[in-house]
C-alpha cells in the first residue's frame, strides 16, 4: 500500500536503538516501520536523526496576558518558536497569564485564548495556590483535563495584579499535596528556600551590588537543596507524586535518587541552560541570561551533565519564560525579570552538546527529550517512533554548525542568550501527527494543526 508520507533513508532512533530504516505515516499515526516502503509523499533522510518529536516539560505562555503582560510571549509565537526548534508538544505552566490557571474558570480562560493558535499539542498545568485550596480549585483543574500540577516554594507573582500566581507556604504545600494525590497527578515544583534567597538578595542589593555573579551568590546551592528535601517529605507524608523543576545544581539531584530508592515517588529534570551556559561567563552575557535557581559553576555543570548521563535526571526542558526586552534591559541585574527564552533552542544545543561533544548515545538523547517526558506524564500515544504512537517526528541535520541570530527566533520578543552561538546541529523538519509544521526549506507552515491535549 501507499502510506500518506514515508520518511526514507534516515538513522531512526527506536526504542532498541538506533537504525537505517523507513517510516511510513497513515492518519497522523506511526504505521510501520522498515525496508522499501511506499507513500503518497517521500521525505528522504538520508544524512540525517529522525528522532521522536520534543516534548517540554516546561514552557510559558503569557496568553492571556492582561493589561500587564499583553506583549510577552504569546501562543501563535510561542508554538511557532516550538515547531522551528523540533518541539512537536509541550506542557504549559499555570504562569504567567493573567489571570493565573488557578482553577476551572481560569482554565478556561486559558484554552479559549490558545484556541486556533497552536502549531504544536498543547498540555497544561494547573496552579497550586494558596487562594483556590478552599475553593474546590485542585479538583476543578483535574476535570478540566489538566496533566499536572505546578507550585513555587519560591516568592513569585505580583501582588498587585489581580489574579496573578502565588508561592505556597509550608501548609498550603501540604494540603495542596493531599489533594492533588487523591487524582493521581504529579505536582511539579519550584524549589527555592525563599526567605532566606529572598533575604540575601535584600541584603546584596542594599550593599551596592548589581552583577549576575553576585546575584548567584545569593541563591547558594543549599537553598536550593533544603526545599527538595523538605518536599519530599512532604510527599512521603501525603502519597503525592512530584517532580522537582529546573534543578541547578548535582546536590539536589543527589537528594531525588535517594527518596527514590526509598521508594518516593519522585523524579526530576534540568535545563537547557544550566548544561550550557555557565556564573563565569553570565555578566559578559547580560540579564537576558539572568534565571531562578541560577546557573551555577563549571563543576555544577559537569555534575549535571553526568546526572543527565546516567538517568538520574529524567529529562531536560527549555523553562521558557520570556518578558519584554525593557524587563532584561537593567543596569542592576537584581532588577532584571528571571526568565530565559530557550523554546526554540532546546534539540539543537542538547544534541550538539551531548551526543556530538559528550558522546551521548542516540537513544538517551531522545530520551532525555521525548520518551521519558512521555512516561513520567503518562502521554501513552507520544514520545517514542513505535508503530500506533502519533507521528511526532523530527529531522536533526548533525554535524551543521551555524550561528544563531536574532532574526531567526520566532518568539514575539527576539531575546535570547543563544544568539550570537555557534550550534553544531540544525533541525531540517519537524513534523506533528504527520503534518509538517516546520522544515528549512518552506519555514514555518501557516497552519495551525495543534491542539490543546486534555488528560
Amino acid at each position: 500500500m501507499a502510506y500518506d508520507l514515508v520518511i526514507k533513508n534516515g538513522l531512526v532512533i527506536l526504542d532498541s536503538g538506533e537504525v537505517k530504516t523507513d517510516v511510513a505515516i497513515q492518519n497522523g499515526v506511526i504505521a510501520a516501520i522498515g525496508s522499501d516502503l511506499e507513500g503518497s509523499k517521500v521525505i528522504d533522510a538520508a544524512g540525517l536523526i529522525v528522532s521522536p518529536g520534543m516534548i517540554d516539560a516546561h514552557v510559558h505562555i503569557s496568553e492571556p496576558g492582561g493589561e500587564h503582560r499583553k506583549d510577552w510571549e504569546g501562543y501563535t509565537t510561542g508554538t511557532a518558536s516550538a515547531a522551528k526548534g523540533g518541539v512537536t508538544s509541550f506542557l504549559e505552566m499555570p504562569l504567567n497569564q493573567v489571570p493565573a490557571t488557578t482553577d476551572g474558570e481560569s482554565l478556561q480562560i486559558k484554552y479559549d485564548a490558545g484556541q486556533g493558535k497552536l502549531r504544536s499539542d498543547v498540555y497544561s498545568y494547573g496552579g497550586l495556590v494558596p487562594y483556590t485550596l478552599k475553593k474546590g480549585g485542585i479538583q476543578e483543574l483535574d476535570a478540566g483535563g489538566v496533566i499536572a500540577y505546578k507550585c513555587f516554594m519560591a516568592t513569585c507573582g505580583d501582588r498587585s495584579i489581580d489574579g496573578d500566581f502565588m508561592n505556597v507556604d509550608d501548609y498550603s504545600l501540604y494540603e495542596g499535596m493531599r489533594q492533588i494525590a487523591k487524582t493521581g497527578k504529579i505536582l511539579a515544583i519550584h524549589a527555592e528556600n525563599s526567605p532566606i534567597t529572598d533575604r540575601l538578595g535584600e541584603i546584596a542589593y542594599a550593599n551596592g551590588e548589581t552583577t549576575l555573579k553576585a546575584y548567584v551568590a545569593t541563591r547558594p546551592v543549599f537553598t536550593e537543596v533544603e526545599p527538595i528535601q523538605r518536599a519530599i517529605l512532604f510527599a512521603k507524608e501525603t502519597g503525592c507524586r512530584i517532580h522537582i523543576c529546573h534543578v541547578a545544581c548535582p546536590e539536589g539531584v543527589e537528594a531525588v535518587t535517594r527518596a527514590r530508592q526509598e521508594g518516593v515517588d519522585v523524579t526530576c529534570e534540568t535545563c537547557t541552560h544550566y548544561l550550557y551556559f555557565q556564573t563565569d561567563e553570565l555578566d559578559s552575557i547580560g540579564p537576558v541570561v539572568k534565571c531562578s535557581p541560577p546557573i551555577r559553576d563549571k563543576k555544577a555543570q559537569d555534575g549535571l551533565w553526568e546526572k543527565v548521563m546516567s538517568g538520574e535526571i529524567l529529562f531536560v526542558t527549555s523553562d521558557h519564560s520570556p518578558c519584554t526586552p525593557d524587563l532584561k534591559d537593567k543596569e542592576n541585574a537584581f532588577d532584571a525579570w528571571g526568565g530565559i527564552s530557550g523554546l526554540q533552542n532546546n534539540v539543537d544545543v542538547i544534541f550538539d552538546e551531548g551526543v556530538q561533544k559528550r558522546g551521548m548515545s542516540l537513544k538517551a538523547f531522545a530520551d532525555a527529550i521525548a520518551t521519558n517526558v512521555a512516561d513520567r506524564f503518562d502521554i501513552a500515544n507520544k514520545g517514542r517512533i513505535s508503530v500506533g504512537k502519533d507521528a511526532d517526528i523530527i529531522l536533526i541535520k548533525p554535524n551543521a554548525p551555524y550561528t544563531l541570530q536574532a532574526d531567526q527566533l520566532e518568539y514575539r520578543n527576539k531575546i535570547s542568550p543563544y544568539i550570537g552561538r555557534e550550534i553544531g546541529a540544525q533541525i531540517a523538519t519537524t513534523i506533528l501527527r504527520g503534518q509538517v509544521i516546520y522544515s528549512q526549506e518552506t519555514g514555518v507552515t501557516s497552519e495551525f494543526p495543534g491542539q490543546f491535549v486534555k488528560c
